[in-house]
């Protein structure tokens, strides 16, 4: 059986084809597809996140000073030489701590001569009672005993108390932030010798807008942060508000007390306090970076069905990066947080997940 060439057939099929398509164009040049048409049906990627319940809070923030508000001198009661010091700068003490000794001998020799005084006229005293219960001596004279016993004891009270007061002691518990005195040196009667600052519990007066009263009571938590430790917060709380407000620059006080257990923060640093004077718990909340403000509303884009949908939302609080959502979304939408820029209603995406942590820090 003789095989038949089937090339001229399918060339000529061809030749066909082409001819009939050139026809159709019209003008013999290929159609190309229109570029509004191409670019809405390519999907643009983004990325979206899913909202989330969490506590939320209204802050405000404020600076000011950090203080002790347990700072105090301890001077010499009584006069005298340095002979030792007990205690450096940095060391922590206890109130009634001796931190250093004068020289006391003279002291302890007029405390001693009282106490003979006292001693001698106790026993005159004694030897009398009997006498004066059985009327041998006057009233008088008995009751001159008496005062005479009781300024003695008074006497010796005093010089006791001037003796002790060669030891220099704590007022208060604390850290010792300087030591003013050398050994050997001589000290008069009012001169600082150390002083003792409580770290432990420092405090801030922060300078509030009067506008702003009304947010604020004792008890709001806040928290501060330092220059030195830009990572690191550390928890603080409003204590008092003053009823007052200054004249001067119409604020008025709230103090705040920090909590330095750890002696991380010191006297005399300036900190930023964020105050939280408002929570909502169990908020619906998304990243801000999916907020858009469109048309005098705020919008986020929500992903359905591989398109966005604008949905415009009602906000509550915002806070490090998060917004709260009153109304407008659902817990399983997924909205865009990256890549809004030409978006429109009905825009085709690519989405992927992203780490909300990038986003709320």
């Amino acid at each position: 059986m003789k095989t038949k060439n089937l090339f001229p057939a399918t060339l000529f099929a061809l030749t066909l084809s082409s001819a009939a398509l050139i026809s159709a164009c019209g003008t013999g040049v290929a159609s190309v597809p229109d570029a509004e048409a191409i670019e809405a049906a390519t999907p643009v990627p983004v990325e979206t996140a899913t909202p989330f319940r969490s506590d939320i809070y209204a802050t405000y923030s404020a600076s000011a000073s950090i203080a002790s508000d347990a700072d105090a001198p301890v001077t010499a009661r009584v006069a005298g030489e340095v002979v030792e010091l007990l205690v450096e700068e940095g060391d922590r003490i206890k109130a009634g701590q001796v931190l250093a000794r004068l020289d006391g001998e003279r002291l302890r020799l007029e405390m001693l001569a009282a106490k003979a005084n006292l001693d001698r006229a106790q026993r005159e005293y004694q030897r009398n009672i009997d006498l004066h219960e059985r009327g041998l001596i006057s009233s008088a004279l008995f009751e001159g005993l008496e005062y005479d016993l009781a300024s003695l004891k008074a006497t010796h009270d005093l010089k006791r108390l001037n003796y002790d007061y060669s030891n220099i002691r704590a007022t208060i518990t604390g850290v010792v932030s300087s030591r003013n005195i050398k050994a050997g040196e001589s000290l008069t009667v009012g001169q600082v010798a150390f002083r003792i600052t409580e770290t432990s519990e420092l405090i801030a007066y922060l300078q509030i807008p009067q506008a702003e009263l009304a947010k604020f009571t004792a008890g709001d938590d806040a928290t501060v942060e330092v220059a030195s430790m830009p990572d690191n917060n550390f928890a603080a709380t409003i204590v008092r508000i003053s009823p007052t407000i200054d004249a001067r620059n119409g604020t008025f006080r709230a103090t705040a007390v920090i909590d330095n257990t750890d002696g991380n923060l010191a006297p005399g640093m300036f900190g930023r306090f964020t105050i939280a004077y408002e929570k909502h718990t169990n908020a619906l909340v998304i990243p801000t970076n999916a907020l858009l403000d469109e048309d005098e509303e705020t919008t986020v884009y929500v992903v359905r069905n591989d398109e966005v949908i604008r949905r415009a939302v009602e906000v509550g609080i915002e806070e490090d990066g998060r917004v709260e959502i009153l109304d407008g979304l659902l817990d399983d939408d997924q909205v865009v947080v990256v890549g809004h820029s030409g978006l429109r209603e009905g825009s085709k995406v690519l989405a992927s997940a992203t780490d909300l942590d990038r986003f709320t820090g």
